[in-house]
Formats: C-alpha cells, structure tokens, sequence
C-alpha cells in the first residue's frame, strides 16, 4: 500500500481515512487513479476533486457511503450504478437490523477494499468471461438458534461470516484451530485465493507447475480436511509449508501460500513507500532498501521483494515484542514454500492487465 497526502492541505492521510485530521477536508479514494482525494461539494449531490488534472471531473458518494458510512470510495457522476466498483461486487450484505452487524460489516468493507487495491495494481481480473465466474461477496451473519454460517468460496462467490469481525470470536476461532495469526484481511485473502486457484489454475496451462509444487488437487478435498481436523498437521509441516492448515490439501496449500504473497507485497510496498530502510549495526541482521518499481511493477522481481522482506519481519517482530504484542509475521518460510510463492508471483506478473470494472 502505497502512502497518500491531502490535495488541499498536503498532510499525510490514509487508505482508510473519509476526513483529512488536519483541514478537515472530506476524502475519497478513486479507483481509476488509485489515489485518495480532497474534494468539495458540487451541484446535485456531486463533488468536485481538489487534485491537479481532475477538478474538471464531478464525482459522488457510493451509495454505502451515503447510506451506512461503509465506503470511501467514489463514482464517476455520469456512472449510471449507484455503488462504487467495490460495493457493486456486493452480493448481499448482513441484515442491518441487527444493530451488530454493521460495525462487523464495516471492519469486512476495509478489509475488502484494501484486497481489491493489490488485485487492481497487480492487473488481476475480477470480472468473468464465458467460462470463468466473476468475483462477487456475499456477507452473512449468524441466526439464533440456528447453526453458525460457514465462510467459504463457491462458483466465484466469497461469502463471509461477519461475526468474525468480533475481535472475542476470532480470538477464540483461532486458539481453537491452533493458529498462530487470525486477521479479517488475512482470512479474506485466503478466501479471495480460492477464486483466484479457479480463475488463474484450474483448466489452464498452469496446472502442471502447480501440481509439481503443491500437490495433486483431486484428492477428496472433505476426506483430507476430515483428516486434517482429527489428527492435525504433520510433524514436520514447518518444512514444507506457510502454515499449519496448509498442509490440509494442496487448494489449501495455495490459499495459505496466495494469502502469504499479499501480506508480504501490502507490507513491503508499505516500507518502501515510507522510504524506510534498515541498516542494524549487527554484522549477521540484513539490511533493507526498498523500492517501490522493484517491489510492485511490471518487472517486480521476487528475490528482490524476499530480500526486503525478510529484514523487515525481523524489524517488526521486534518492534511488536517490545510492546508486548504478538509477531506482526509469527511464520518461518521454508524452501519449498518459498518456491510456491514464486510461482503466485510470476503467476500475477504473467498475466495480461484486466482489473476492476471501468466506470
């Protein structure tokens, strides 16, 4: 995530922010530019854009912002859709009735759009064609006295249970499945992978190289997580994979390893775009020099993303221990997990540019 500043006042804002704190001017993000923008209200609910080159151009409100304050994005005035491109891959939303249920809504909404910000600046499709399902959400929440609601992905569809956004329950869903590190970005990633594994692998010329790395897919999916869940990861699954659960089955495997990939490309893109550099005085800590064409251009290169990210995880981690905090990355990558990333990577730097929806 690149960093952005305030058209009007010049002060630091960010990905999330609807408000500059400093001028107090409104801010919206504009998916075409990938910028966050100052703005003023126009005529008939429009606004006009305070940044150089777009003062011409009228925007509004998506219409979750307008309605429930979910969204900070922005639509072009002559776009007949009242939603932004992200709220329009909205399939259903939790009932609203529900006084909880929009907060966690909420919390899932910035998790999503952070995601569709790597997947629109890595080029990646979101919409379908004649025999690949678009990417659609569904967000649902549980109803009393009925079984919980399951998170998952069917047929390009992410569906996600919002109760996951109370920090209490996500806490417990992961002591009780003995995991390391539970986030609402992280679990969206890992659901969006699964969509990706259908769209980018499946019935395409690429399957090979993935069944080479991480295993045969047509292994019966629900007798191996049966398996996984009543005797657990192998012993020596650090050896081989990201994490725990990705030793479940080889599509768990690439969820895991595709959900590693973003953290890793979000945070290193993160550094470099606060110039951040590292130079410990301890001859055998590596240093950091990050740079943002290297990190997340055309040409990225894997070896040099993995050279500033291990520096930086050493720095995190130490960071967050002197504070008493968990690890900001609790893992260890092996070699051959390693390799797998390198694959999703050249996977989302093969591909010809298709990103989200134009307005």
């Amino acid at each position: 995530m690149k960093i952005f500043n305030c058209d009007s006042c010049g002060s630091l804002v960010f990905f999330e922010n609807v408000k500059c704190l400093n001028c107090n001017h409104p801010l919206g993000f504009l998916p075409g530019l990938a910028e966050i923008a100052a703005w003023e209200p126009g005529t008939d609910r429009t606004c006009r854009i305070l940044a150089g080159g777009q003062t011409d151009q009228l925007y509004r409100l998506c219409d979750n912002s307008q309605k429930y304050e979910v969204c900070n994005w922005m639509v072009p005035a002559n776009d007949n859709n009242p939603f932004c491109l992200s709220c329009r891959l909205n399939e259903l939303i939790p009932d609203l009735s529900i006084p909880d249920n929009l907060p966690r809504w909420q919390q899932f909404e910035k998790a999503k759009r952070r995601i569709l910000y790597t997947i629109m600046r890595l080029g990646l499709p979101v919409e379908g064609t004649n025999d690949r399902p678009s990417l659609r959400f569904k967000f649902v929440a549980d109803i009393q006295g009925l079984p919980p609601l399951l998170t998952g992905h069917l047929n390009g569809v992410i569906t996600l249970n919002v109760a996951e956004a109370d920090d209490p329950e996500r806490e417990r869903r992961r002591v009780s499945f003995h995991e390391p590190y539970r986030t609402l970005l992280g679990h969206v990633r890992h659901e969006v992978a699964h969509y990706y594994w259908d769209r980018l692998i499946a019935n395409s010329d690429r399957i090979e190289g993935y069944r080479k790395l991480f295993g045969d897919e047509t292994v019966d999916y629900a007798v191996a997580l049966k398996k996984y869940y009543e005797q657990g990861a192998p012993v020596d699954w650090r050896d081989r994979y990201v994490s725990a659960y990705a030793s479940a089955h080889p599509w768990e495997d690439w969820a895991e390893t595709w959900a590693h990939y973003f953290h890793i490309i979000d945070m290193v893109e993160t550094a470099a775009s606060f110039g951040m550099t590292l130079r410990p005085k301890h001859p055998a800590a590596k240093a950091m020099t990050a740079n943002l064409q290297n990190i997340s251009g055309t040409n990225a290169s894997f070896d040099s993303l993995l050279e500033n990210w291990f520096p930086l995880t050493y720095a995190l981690n130490s960071l967050n221990r002197g504070m008493g905090l968990l690890d900001a990355y609790p893992f260890a990558l092996s070699g051959i997990a390693i390799e797998r990333l390198r694959f999703i990577h050249d996977v989302c730097h093969s591909r010809p540019a298709n990103t989200l929806p134009s307005a």
